[in-house]
């Protein structure tokens, strides 16, 4: 057997599907959700390499990212496998009714990386002795360290907006390991409203919205036109926004 599902299909995970005992109410958060309600209905096919969940404040993004990591067995906090600490549960129900079709040849090792819980984990690194004083470099610098450390192998990663911590040639950087990762048969799941990151070329990107997710060409997505608009001329986009709150676009 060959192919995609065959024996020498080299994806990490094949599928994320609903587990087979999963039990929702479709009219709660955060089931009514048009993405998790697709996601449950008919599950999702991952590529190989990187696949990139792009969407507006409240698509769904971080809720699947997050649920998608808890089913690989990743600290739903942010780490490994082993990373055992917790602070305090944020995260939806929706990890625990979904199930990963794995690959022939995956491995268990993987990361999950959240920017929003970042604090925790730093301070947890530390206290079990596992490399350098996190706490004590930048933003910036520790979210690069932890990426070069533990993003280091064959694995199945998952992101949930690192580009919140980085500057242009940081995001640089972390697209050169997103590629090298997925050269050498690692497999990603990136949350982002990154053009940068999603430019990468080979990635999948799934546009999420009230359609539910779909794939997209970097080009056509709703993110890179406008900040291509913006970056074009901004007084056009900033005189709309300062006028709704009376200071007009001159002050």
């Amino acid at each position: 057997m060959s192919g995609a599902g065959g024996w020498d299909d080299p994806r990490q995970v094949r599928r994320v599907q609903a587990a087979g005992d999963a039990a929702w109410d479709p009219g709660a958060w955060p089931f009514a959700l048009p993405p998790v309600a697709q996601l449950l209905a008919e599950g999702l096919e991952l590529a190989p390499g990187v696949t990139f969940l792009v969407g507006e404040n409240g698509s769904g993004k971080s809720t699947l990212v997050e649920a998608i990591a808890e089913a690989a067995g990743l600290n739903p906090e942010g780490g490994s496998p082993n990373a055992l600490h917790s602070t305090r549960r944020t995260e939806s129900p929706l990890g625990s009714m979904l199930t990963l079709v794995r690959g022939h040849s995956a491995r268990r090792w993987g990361y999950f990386l959240r920017a929003e819980t970042m604090h925790g984990l730093y301070t947890y690194l530390e206290s079990v002795g596992t490399g350098p004083r996190l706490h004590e470099m930048s933003h910036g610098e520790s979210f690069l360290e932890v990426l070069t450390e533990r993003f280091d192998q064959t694995g199945f990663y998952v992101m949930d907006e690192p580009e919140a911590a980085l500057s242009f040639t940081s995001c640089l950087a972390l697209v050169d390991l997103l590629a090298r990762l997925a050269t050498a048969g690692a497999q990603v799941v990136c949350a982002t409203h990154s053009p940068l990151l999603t430019a990468l070329p080979g990635a999948t990107i799934l546009e999420l919205g009230e359609h539910g997710f779909a794939p997209v060409g970097w080009e056509d997505l709703a993110l890179v036109q406008h900040w291509r608009g913006y970056l074009d001329d901004p007084r056009r986009y900033l005189r709309h926004v300062l006028e709704e709150d009376g200071r007009g676009a001159d002050g």
